[in-house]
């Protein structure tokens, strides 16, 4: 049997990688401060694009969700002024 390269040396590697750069969409909506049908809604525009698709959930990578928060504090600030305050 071949051995797969993936960029990880251990199992515990691709634990550590997984844990601390892949969410859950409940982890995402924590994260956004949205609901859990926002961040369906957000799929099913585009807006918001899993790594993986699961039944009943979606994974995804942690970088994007944070590019995603900035754009949405940036939308919330221009359209809802008073929420800043």
């Amino acid at each position: 049997m071949s051995e797969e390269k993936n960029g990880f040396d251990t199992r515990e590697d691709v634990r550590k990688f997984i844990e601390e750069k892949v969410l859950t969409s409940s982890e995402v909506a924590e994260v956004l401060g949205v609901s859990r049908a926002r961040i369906s809604q957000l799929i099913g525009e585009n807006k918001l694009v899993p790594v993986k698709k699961l039944r009943g959930d979606s994974l995804f990578y942690r970088k994007d969700v944070e590019e995603k928060l900035v754009e949405l504090k940036a939308k919330r600030e221009k359209y809802r002024p008073y929420d800043s305050q």
